[in-house]
C-alpha cells in the first residue's frame, strides 16, 4: 500500500508539471511548455492508472485531485506570482483536512 501512495505522489507531481506548463504554454504557442503539458499529463495518468490497481477509484481521485489542487495553487504562487488570499487558504486547508480524514479514518482507502 505504501507503494501506491508513493505512485500517487508521483502522479500528483507530474500533474503539477502539466498544469504549470499549461499556463506557461500560452495556449500552446510556446513549444517547450507545450511539450511539458503532454509529458506531465501523460505521466500523471500513467501513474494514476498504477494506483488504481490497488486503491478504489473514488478515494484515489479524491486524493489525486485534492493534492493536485494544493500543489497547483502553490506552483501558481511560486512560478507565476499569483496571490493566495485568506479565503483561498482556508479552502485549501479544508481540502487537506478532508484528505487527512479519508486516510486516517476511512476503511475505503484500500481494496
Amino acid at each position: 500500500m505504501t507503494r501506491a501512495y508513493l505512485l500517487l505522489v508521483v502522479a500528483v507531481l507530474f500533474e503539477g508539471l502539466g498544469t504549470t506548463s499549461l499556463q506557461a504554454s500560452q495556449q500552446f504557442t510556446r513549444l517547450w511548455p507545450s511539450l511539458g503539458v503532454i509529458l506531465g499529463f501523460g505521466a500523471a495518468f500513467f501513474f494514476l492508472m498504477q494506483v488504481l490497481k490497488v486503491m478504489p477509484l473514488g478515494v484515489t481521485y479524491a486524493l489525486w485531485s485534492g493534492l493536485g489542487i494544493c500543489l497547483t495553487v502553490f506552483l501558481g504562487w511560486l512560478v507565476f506570482n499569483q496571490k493566495v488570499d485568506l479565503p483561498a487558504f482556508l479552502g485549501l486547508s479544508m481540502i487537506v483536512g478532508g484528505i487527512v480524514v479519508i486516510n486516517l479514518f476511512s476503511s475505503t482507502a484500500t481494496h
